[in-house]
């Protein structure tokens, strides 16, 4: 809901163009109107007149907490070329404050909770913030985004305010600062042994159709497999999470790591619920008839990823869910020295009944958390700064993920090269040197977003065969803003987790066969009993509100 006084979401907009009168003088209200904070005593190291494009430097040493997701494919070093780097050339010393990759997100809640969070706190997923709101232990960044100019031009020259309206709260700030793309960057799809496809005088699926014919015809060859296992169902709330990701966009519902409950029809222009929607339910339909046929292991529900892909290696399956790393640095490498002549491809995410399309919203990747300890700093207005720098000014986004110039790679124009003797995810697995293991660049806690030739920079052969296929296909829209007030958002908490719970727990019954689909209206009316129709008007509620308050 937007206060008497706040600015309209076409003023907002119009703010947005005065990119140079971005300064650190102390008016906070930003862009986005929110209450004017006094700074002018929280200016040590700070820069005066900071503008897009320049290098942010301290102007004295400054140190800021941060939260860390230690992941185990590059384990966190103290001695990382990335935090000297870091400090070189902005004067700041970041001090990570280590979590376990698997114990993140609780590990995070925990911290937060306790007020004992850093002042930094990336690797956040939308709508995870929203838990932390109306605590207040987080900052409503949008107050302070005229202290990001690299931030702001990036929306601008990217159109990203409608994107960023769509994660805003019902105070018409939004208090997470997303990674930002200039383009989608669909990352997963299907991957499928070539070499065996080639055998059997079979193509590369195009349709899931075709992939329910390849995959029929490969249990034809080997009655004793299934020729689809799958992985990415453990450690997460929904089982195969990046193929039900993939396959409802397919369907153009949102499944997997990115459903929510809450889905925009865009021709009744009004919110849904996901889990009951006739999309959701051809999509199951699909699945269910893979499992039904013996085409797609019942175990890729439970089995751990290590497991899967132990079984394509064995050979017990032909295709399982890839991204472009996995399938250069695990499925093709270890396939290569295990089985003679094995090849593996990932495709396009194949066309549904949906068309061509990727979901819309897809240019927001996870972002920063800023905690409400930071406000009290003497030196907040260089920390946002820095954050600016770092995570979106091109030379900041350049350090994360390619590293030094002259050390880790050299570059010619938009053409960039690994230095020799250093591997990037499998680039060269006999390196002595790895980039991320060795010298923590290309860290998913800071290398995120960017411009196209930014991130295009970084694709293996097969990745860029795939974003160029991907590029091609039609955005769908972003669902618009519908942000709760704090009394509707703890009703809507308290509906949220049993309605979800109800979603995964019958999704899988549904397609493993346990509840047969002809009970598909008793599983509806289900969740109606859990209060899913109230849980729709709270939505609907919210979003006619914010479209009259905001125009």
């Amino acid at each position: 809901m937007q206060n008497a006084g706040q600015l309209s979401r076409r003023q907002i907009l119009a703010a947005a163009g005065f990119i140079g009168l971005a300064t650190v003088t102390g008016c906070g209200s930003g862009d986005d109107g929110g209450d004017t904070k006094d700074l002018s005593k929280k200016q040590n190291g700070a820069m005066k007149n900071y503008r897009a494009g320049q290098q942010f430097k301290a102007s004295e040493p400054l140190a800021f907490s941060v939260l860390h997701n230690n992941n185990p494919v590059y384990p966190m070093k103290s001695g990382w070329r990335f935090w000297k780097e870091v400090t070189k050339r902005t004067g700041v010393t970041l001090k990570p404050v280590d979590v376990p990759l698997a114990d993140y997100e609780k590990k995070r809640s925990v911290l937060i909770g306790a007020g004992d969070a850093p002042f930094i706190i990336p690797k956040t997923y939308h709508p995870s913030e929203v838990a932390f709101v109306s605590s207040g232990a987080i900052l409503a960044v949008s107050d302070y985004v005229d202290l990001m100019p690299n931030f702001r031009d990036k929306v601008r020259k990217w159109k990203l305010e409608p994107e960023l309206d769509s994660i805003r709260q019902s105070d018409g700030k939004y208090y997470l600062l997303p990674g930002l793309h200039e383009r989608p960057k669909p990352g997963y799809s299907l991957s499928f042994r070539t070499d065996v496809l080639d055998r059997h005088g079979l193509g590369l699926p195009t349709t899931w159709d075709e992939v329910y014919d390849v995959l029929k015809a490969l249990k034809e060859e080997y009655p004793g497999k299934y020729p689809l296992s799958d992985r990415w169902s453990t450690n997460t709330p929904f089982p195969c999470g990046a193929l039900f990701s993939y396959l409802g966009q397919a369907f153009g519902v949102r499944a997997g790591w990115t459903y929510d409950n809450i889905s925009f029809d865009h021709e009744a222009q009004k919110y849904v619920f996901t889990g009951a929607q006739d999309g959701y339910r051809r999509m199951v339909e699909y699945l269910r008839r893979l499992v039904a046929e013996k085409l797609m292991d019942p175990e890729s529900f439970s089995q751990t990823d290590d497991q899967a892909v132990q079984k394509l290696l064995a050979e017990k399956c032909y295709a399982m869910s890839a991204n472009p790393q996995e399938l250069v640095q695990n499925y093709r490498y270890n396939l290569e020295k295990q089985v003679k002549g094995a090849k593996i491809e990932m495709v396009p995410v194949p066309i549904g009944p949906a068309g061509p399309v990727v979901l819309g919203g897809s240019r927001l990747e996870n972002g920063l958390m800023i905690s409400s300890k930071a406000l009290k700093s003497d030196s907040f207005v260089a920390m946002m700064q820095f954050v600016d720098w770092l995570w979106y000014s091109d030379e900041g986004q350049r350090l994360a993920r390619w590293g030094v110039e002259g050390v880790t790679y050299t570059r010619s124009g938009s053409r960039y090269e690994l230095k020799p003797g250093i591997s990037l995810m499998g680039s060269d697995p006999d390196a002595p040197k790895d980039m991320q293991k060795d010298f923590g660049f290309y860290n998913g806690v800071f290398a995120y977003g960017g411009s196209w030739e930014l991130v295009s920079s970084m694709f293996s052969p097969d990745e860029k065969k795939f974003q160029d296929a991907m590029a091609q296909r039609k955005q769908l829209p972003i669902d618009p803003a519908h942000p709760l007030q704090s009394s509707e958002q703890e009703q809507a908490t308290l509906w949220e987790t049993p309605l979800k719970d109800t979603v995964i727990q019958n999704t899988l019954r549904f397609v493993l066969g346990k509840r047969p689909l002809s009970e598909w209206d008793a599983y509806v009316s289900e969740l109606k009993s859990k209060n899913m129709q109230q849980f729709v008007d709270l939505h609907n509620k919210a979003y006619e509100r914010f479209k009259k308050e905001n125009g």
